[in-house]
């Protein structure tokens, strides 16, 4: 292995042979480092972190360090980095709150420069977090989405896979719903784009389309909205978009406002 005679590695260390530590990066105890990671110089890791095979820590970029938090009582709880994700200058993962809680980040994401990671998130695979974006605690994100600069996401907000959340936005306090381009009004019509990098079907695009009108142009009452869409669905994606509206949330979804220039959506009752 490649560590530079400035870095700081704690001897509880698991460091794999591959892995590559830069001047004057620090390394807690308990830090587990897969094959072929890179910290750049001035990276930080902090105990109980485990960074999965190719990950890359910028400079001055802080991952697993501690939470953000005044009910942290100092009690071990950790954070895990999937395979390949990328963590840019300045920006910050913290570990779980509770005692033996866990922030996790998944495969491929970019977690770009002075981004955010609150404590206990959970970030699904192969996610976007451009230059600035704040995920509080607890905030879930799914699967490919994409959360634009500066927009900052509500503690215990949801955001579906393939959510793209625009670069007007300022904050999002309601549950983004899966599939969908999120703007000022809120969402809008269908990430297209991203649908189709996914590979989504022409037929599984325009279900989804049915869908956003049923939720959002019907002018239904959001109960009633969801079972209309529970009667149409009959791709994958649509189930899962069913899947998102009727689990659990604990801050409502996102409905759409053209009458007014909001930055977020009201409240919707959790269906």
């Amino acid at each position: 292995m490649k560590i530079h005679p400035t870095a700081i590695v704690d001897a509880t260390a698991e460091i794999d042979a591959t892995a590559e530590i830069g001047a004057y990066a620090i390394v807690e105890a308990n830090v587990r480092i897969g094959p072929e990671v890179r910290l750049h110089p001035h990276a930080f890791v902090g105990a109980n972190t485990t960074l999965g095979r190719g990950c890359q820590i910028h400079p001055f970029a802080v991952v697993g360090h501690l939470p953000q938090d005044v009910k942290f009582g100092g009690q071990p709880s950790y954070t895990v980095v999937d395979e390949e994700t990328i963590v840019r200058e300045h920006a910050s993962i913290h570990r779980g709150t509770t005692p033996g809680s866990t922030t996790s980040v998944g495969r491929r994401c970019f977690i770009m420069a002075t981004a955010h990671i609150g404590h206990n998130c959970t970030v699904a695979d192969e996610v976007i977090l451009a230059n600035g974006a704040l995920l509080a605690g607890h905030v879930e994100v799914g699967r490919r989405a994409f959360i634009s600069g500066g927009v900052a996401i509500h503690q215990f907000v949801r955001v579906g896979e393939l959510a793209m959340l625009g670069g007007r936005l300022k904050a999002i306090g309601n549950d983004a719903p899966p599939f969908m381009m999120i703007d000022v009004p809120g969402p809008v019509g269908l990430n297209v784009v991203g649908l189709r990098r996914a590979g989504l079907t022409s037929a599984e695009r325009l279900e989804l389309r049915r869908c956003h009108q049923v939720l959002y142009r019907s002018g239904l009452p959001w109960p009633t909205a969801v079972e209309q869409v529970a009667a149409l669905v009959r791709t994958d994606p649509g189930r899962r978009l069913l899947e998102f509206l009727r689990a659990p949330s604990k801050r409502g979804h996102l409905t759409l406002r053209l009458d007014r220039d909001a930055v977020v959506a009201e409240n919707e009752p959790p269906a």
